[in-house]
């Protein structure tokens, strides 16, 4: 589950999901994750993926600043060592969601694996994916208020 960093503001409950039938590999998602970057307020979903109690891979979708972790993000110890920019075009809180939904429906394995946690790899179950992809959208839709209450709280810039 993503580290809570002092000056960071999470809204909405975090879901937390199986991808393995151990349960140790699991995605989560906190619907509302505001932070800082650059001096400006940002924010949106972040979803991401553990290994027993590390986490793994990030996505965080915050708009145009927005950015994702691979490689190990816990074991690399520092956000920066992880860093990911999307692929052009996937700048907009919508688009990563989607793009981040289609990394872990297609390559989560492969994602595990280049993080060096080819046994966890292993494990994926696929019909776990697709049922974690289809709860965290629907978590995301009953959240959906909360970025734009954050913005009219001048909260997340624009």
């Amino acid at each position: 589950m993503a580290t809570k960093i002092p000056g960071e503001t999470y809204r909405g409950e975090a879901l937390h999901l199986p991808l393995s039938q151990d349960g140790q590999i699991a995605a989560y998602v906190w619907p509302l994750r505001i932070l800082t970057i650059r001096e400006k307020g940002c924010g949106g979903p972040t979803i991401g993926i553990d290994v027993g109690n590390e986490e793994v891979l990030r996505w965080d979708c915050h708009d145009a600043i927005g950015h994702w972790h691979g490689g190990g993000y816990d074991r690399l110890e520092r956000p920066g060592n992880s860093h990911r920019d999307f692929p052009e075009g996937v700048n907009t809180v919508a688009t990563q969601v989607e793009w981040a939904y289609q990394q872990i429906q297609d390559n989560t394995k492969a994602l595990l694996q280049e993080a060096e946690y080819g046994p966890a790899a292993d494990l994926i179950d696929p019909t776990l994916v697709a049922t974690a992809i289809d709860a965290i959208k629907a978590h995301l839709v009953k959240h959906s208020g909360l970025r734009p209450k954050a913005i009219e709280e001048n909260l997340i810039a624009t």
